[in-house]
């Protein structure tokens, strides 16, 4: 087969028919590279323009190779599509078309009905086992799944943010097939599913472009986790938005969740992945494209991608809720109630505003839709990097939660949830890595120095009691048992609440703008909304321990009372503490603020 005469290549081993695969590897600090196959067969690659390496050969599905380099060294395929085992082991040659489809059909879900549960697959004993909670979850109101990083990473036990093989589903889990059966499945509940990938640097363990492939990284710039990734370079770019596509087409994922963008030195890149996804997913598909940015930048959400996780509403509600004040919980320390009014009324809490460091965060928000905002008041990160991994309800008034619940699952921002807060898990999500040797002596030490600035743990001795992250026993802590016949008070709520939110809020979503929030007193705020159809939706909370004064609407019909104490219109001035209030009132079309709001 000739080779074209191309600049770039698609990344890693492409099946080109039953029994022929192009191997492409972007070498551009190699002389030589070859293909070593399991049956003893080494092919050498044919160097291309600008440091690609390509073949083309006979190579059914299944087949199992290394890539030697210079004849020194050999490593996994950095685009594998599956591993035989760890990521120092065989890249496995995968079909993508072997899968039959049974819902091939499917077009996914808008935005406005998004229900987001997120769950870690390993901790769920891996993709087969999670396809068992499906039901359970459609019964309880949620409408799309979000599973943790699957990338290929160092051992079986891991959050999936040290992924070195960003195109392998983790073997551990299951194989690609069992991967695309339980997103089927879960298709066919009628859930859409979402995928956190991580863009924004490798792994520490396994990752060999340093050898071979240095222009994957800028040596000017640094990130929490090493050299920062260089976009700068198609090459580079290429890799990780043909990973998002591949995640997309082939796997039929129903959007992306992009981990700590604000750690990609080249935001033209977003812009780019947002754009070449839209023009090549099909446009009746609803695909959706969020991200976790610390910066606020809230133009982003603008160009292409739907929404941002709201970390700012949650760390409001967190100090609310508990009183701490440690770490970066310490910019919401002195005005959380003003913070969380604006955050309910604009979405960002930091706009520009100054942090604790003295620098200036965020961007101007408050002319976003509500539903520009994914809210949660727990995520694998808000309860997995507390020391002892500790869940919101061990930490405050069971009341003051089911409060918080409330506003949560019926304000119009994307309400988020983790696996276990329906049941309120006792189980803790702690930290966990399968790493070994040093590395893992690293990790364990650096784990325990991060909360060396948290008051409960500047005794050292404190600190060794803080559970090792290499530890089985760790991860075996986290798994939480979530049974069908598990039953809570706080699962009633859940469902209760989410019943009312598909019948009241996902409707009528579309065309929601804020329409201003007020503080009532210490822990207790009151904001409005006016709704698509021209109704009006009010949540009054009350996160505090005393009463407050407040002004009710009489021609409001109550949604929802917590705790409840009487039907029908609201006609009383005072919320009793750790009390949530949402009525409705329907009301005359009314034109967001100065036309902006659409």
């Amino acid at each position: 087969m000739p080779l074209r005469t191309l600049e770039t290549w698609p990344h890693g081993a492409i099946m080109l028919d039953a029994e022929h695969t192009r191997f492409a590897l972007w070498a551009p600090d190699a002389f030589f590279v070859s293909v070593e196959l399991e049956d003893g067969q080494s092919l050498p690659l044919l160097p291309q323009a600008d440091g690609w390496f390509v073949i083309n050969t006979r190579c059914p599905a299944g087949t199992r190779y290394r890539y030697n380099i210079d004849g020194e060294l050999e490593v996994p395929d950095p685009a594998s599509r599956a591993q035989a085992g760890d990521i120092h082991l065989h890249s496995v040659v995968v079909d993508p078309l072997a899968y039959r489809w049974q819902h091939s059909t499917w077009m996914g879900r808008p935005w406005n009905e998004a229900v987001i549960y997120e769950l870690h697959v390993g901790a769920l004993g891996g993709f087969s086992e999670v396809e068992k909670h499906l039901a359970r979850l459609v019964e309880l109101g949620v409408t799309a799944i979000e599973l943790m990083p699957l990338a290929q990473f160092p051992g079986d036990r891991n959050w999936g943010y040290d992924g070195v093989l960003p195109y392998a589903p983790q073997s551990s889990y299951g194989s690609p097939e069992q991967l695309k059966h339980l997103i089927d499945t879960a298709h066919g509940h009628g859930l859409a599913v979402i995928l956190d990938v991580v863009y924004n640097h490798f792994g520490p363990d396994g990752n060999y472009l340093h050898r071979y492939a240095k222009g994957f990284f800028r040596e000017d710039k640094h990130t929490p986790w090493g050299a920062a990734i260089d976009f700068r370079r198609r090459e580079v770019r290429d890799f990780f938005i043909e990973n998002a596509l591949m995640w997309l087409l082939e796997y039929r994922f129903d959007g992306l969740r992009l981990d700590a963008v604000h750690a990609i030195e080249s935001p033209d890149f977003l812009q780019e992945l947002a754009q070449r996804v839209r023009e090549q997913t099909d446009p009746a598909r609803h695909v959706w494209l969020t991200v976790e940015n610390e910066h606020n930048q809230a133009s982003l959400l603008q160009e292409g991608f739907d929404a941002q996780w709201n970390d700012d509403g949650h760390n409001a509600l967190h100090v609310l809720l508990t009183g701490e004040t440690d770490a970066y919980y310490a910019d919401y320390a002195d005005n959380p109630t003003e913070q969380l009014a604006r955050c309910l009324s604009q979405g960002f809490v930091f706009q520009g505003h100054v942090t604790r460091h003295g620098t200036p965060r965020g961007e101007p928000s408050g002319h976003l839709p509500p539903s520009a905002f994914v809210l949660f008041l727990q995520n694998h990160d808000q309860i997995g990097n507390r020391a002892f991994g500790e869940r919101l309800h061990q930490l405050t008034s069971p009341e003051a939660l089911k409060a918080a619940t409330a506003l949560l699952l019926l304000s119009p921002m994307i309400p988020l949830m983790f696996m276990g807060d329906e049941f309120a898990a006792k189980e803790p999500f702690l930290f966990f890595t399968s790493h070994h040797g040093e590395l893992a002596e690293l990790v364990r030490e650096g784990r325990r120095n991060e909360f060396a600035a948290f008051s409960a743990f500047t005794d050292p001795h404190k600190r060794e009691q803080i559970p090792d992250p290499n530890a089985r026993q760790t991860f075996e802590a986290s798994r939480p048992k979530l049974t069908a016949t598990r039953q809570s008070a706080m699962q009633g709520l859940y469902h209760q609440l989410l019943r009312l939110r598909h019948k009241h809020i996902i409707p009528n979503l579309p065309g929601t703008f804020a329409l201003g929030a007020e503080v009532l007193a210490e822990g207790a705020v009151t904001a409005r909304w006016q709704l698509g159809n021209g109704s009006q939706l009010r949540i009054d909370l009350n996160l505090s321990d005393k009463p407050v004064v407040h002004s009710p609407q009489a021609d409001a019909s109550l949604l929802f009372e917590h705790p409840p104490q009487s039907a029908g219109l609201l006609d009383r001035g005072t919320l009793a503490p750790y009390c949530a209030l949402v009525s409705l009132t329907a009301a005359a079309l009314m034109l967001p603020p100065d036309g902006e709001r659409q």
